[in-house]
């Protein structure tokens, strides 16, 4: 644990909000495998739909609820790097104010 420990969190942390930022503006390299199947299925199906003129609702309400799922993903997950980077600093803060009281003089 160290100062080390923490710059990974805080890239991983920038890493995650890049991620989200590019999810909320509908690009798909930040999904998972799951999510791009089911962006590629409600693509086609809607895609389908459309070229015999009947309506694409269920496909786009398919993608953004897709997309929603992503951003909660990675909400959660920027949620919890922030929480273990709070509890690294909080125990070497910890650690600090024990060795500086166990001194004796």
């Amino acid at each position: 644990m160290g100062n080390s420990d923490v710059r990974r969190l805080d890239r991983e942390i920038r890493q995650t909000q890049k991620k989200l930022e590019s999810v909320r503006r509908g690009e798909w390299w930040p999904l998972n495998g799951s999510e791009r199947r089911a962006m590629a299925r409600a693509l086609a199906g809607g895609g389908y739909r459309a070229a015999r003129g009947e309506s694409t609702d269920r496909a786009e309400a398919q993608i953004d609820t897709t997309g929603t799922a992503a951003e909660t993903r990675l909400t959660a997950e920027l949620t919890a790097l922030h929480s273990e980077r709070q509890r690294l600093i909080t125990e070497a803060a910890r650690e600090r104010a024990a060795n500086k009281s166990s001194r004796w003089f």
